[in-house]
C-alpha cells in the first residue's frame, strides 16, 4: 500500500468553540471557511483547506486518520489489499467525501478498533494561511501534517496489520515504563514511517489510552515559534502535558500540552528527515535527551 502520507485527521469534541479558541489562540491555526460552531470546525496548516477536522459529538477524543495515497488507481488497489487481509471496508458517500473535502475515502480499523480514512484528490482551496497569532507556518507538505501515536494493547496484531497491510516500516522502538519500579512489565513503542520523509507518521503504544489517542504532534518551522507558542500556553492557562525537551530518536525539540479532546498535543520544530535507503532502526533505552519532564501532566 502506496501511503505517501497524514494527510488529516477528524476529532470529535463537545465544545466545539473551545477548540477554535485552542487551535488559533494557542496553536496558531487558521479556523477555515465552512466552520460551524453547531457542527464541524476546519482548521488550517498551510494552503490545503484544512488539516484537522473537529467535529461536534456527545464525547470528547479521537476520531480517525486520514491517509492520502497517490491517486484513484492507487486508492483502489489499496481497498483491495485491505480486503484481501479481510479487513472491512466501507466506502464513503459523496456527502462524506464532500465534508472531508477529497475525490474519495474509505473507512477501517485496525485490529484494536483505532479508526482509519484512505482518501485520494484533497481539495485545494489556495487561500493564503494566515495564523492569528503570527505563527510563520507549519512543516507539511510531502511530510505531511504531522504524526500520531495510537493505542494498541493488541501490540503484535496491530503491528502486523500496520506493516503488512498498510505497508508502514520500522522507524526504531522504545520500551517504557511510567515508574521506576522494575517490577513493572515494559510497554512497547513502536515508531512507523510512510512513504515520505518525516521520521514517523504513525507509532503505536502498548497500552488502553481512554481518548482514543496517546497524542498527535505538529511541526512549525523554527525554536522561535516553539518557544512563543509555549508562551501562549502559559498565558491562555493550556495544561502542560511534558516540559520542553528534546528526543533521542527524531530529534524533535517540542513539548505537550492536553488537547480539549482529552489526549496530548506535541508541538515542536527540527524533526528529523529520513534517508530511508541509509536508515537502520534502532531501540531507544532514553526517550530524550534532554527535558521532557512528563511528570507535571501526571495526577
Amino acid at each position: 500500500m502506496d501511503i505517501r502520507g497524514l494527510g488529516y485527521v477528524t476529532l470529535l469534541s463537545r465544545d466545539l468553540a473551545q477548540w477554535r479558541h485552542y487551535a488559533s489562540q494557542v496553536l496558531g491555526m487558521m479556523v477555515s471557511a465552512g466552520s460551524d460552531d453547531d457542527q464541524r470546525l476546519y482548521l488550517k496548516m498551510d494552503d490545503r483547506h484544512y488539516r484537522l477536522l473537529v467535529q461536534k459529538s456527545t464525547e470528547d477524543g479521537f476520531g480517525a486518520c486520514g491517509w492520502e495515497v497517490a491517486g484513484k488507481a492507487a486508492f483502489e488497489q489499496a481497498i483491495l489489499e485491505l480486503q484481501e487481509a479481510d479487513v472491512q471496508v466501507e466506502r464513503g458517500t459523496a456527502a462524506e467525501a464532500g465534508v472531508r473535502k477529497v475525490q474519495e475515502l474509505v473507512r477501517f480499523s485496525d485490529p484494536d478498533g483505532n479508526r482509519h480514512e484512505l482518501f485520494w484528490g484533497p481539495l485545494q482551496d489556495f487561500a493564503r494561511f494566515v495564523s492569528p497569532v503570527g505563527v510563520k507556518g507549519f512543516v507539511t507538505n510531502e511530510l505531511g501534517m504531522g504524526h500520531v501515536v495510537l493505542p494498541a494493547p493488541s501490540f503484535a496484531r496491530c503491528r502486523d496489520f500496520y506493516e503488512q497491510v498498510m505497508g508502514f516500516g520500522l522507524s526504531d522502538l522504545m520500551k517504557v515504563r511510567f515508574t521506576e519500579d522494575l517490577a513493572e512489565p515494559e510497554k512497547a513503542i513502536h515508531f512507523l514511517h510512510c512513504n515520505n520523509a518525516r521520521h514517523h507518521s504513525l507509532a503505536i503504544f502498548e497500552y488502553p489510552m481512554p481518548h482514543g489517542c496517546v497524542h498527535m504532534m505538529v511541526e512549525v518551522n523554527a525554536l522561535d515559534e516553539v518557544g512563543r507558542a509555549l508562551d501562549r500556553v502559559h498565558a491562555n492557562g493550556v495544561k502542560l502535558s511534558a516540559t520542553l525537551g528534546q528526543h533521542t530518536n527524531d530529534q524533535m525539540i517540542s513539548f505537550y500540552i492536553k488537547t480539549p479532546s482529552g489526549f496530548d498535543l506535541e508541538y515542536g520544530c527540527d524533526g528529523l528527515v529520513v534517508d530511508w535507503d541509509r536508515h537502520t532502526p534502532f531501540e531507544s533505552t532514553v526517550v530524550s535527551h534532554w527535558g521532557h519532564d512528563f511528570s507535571v501532566g501526571r495526577p
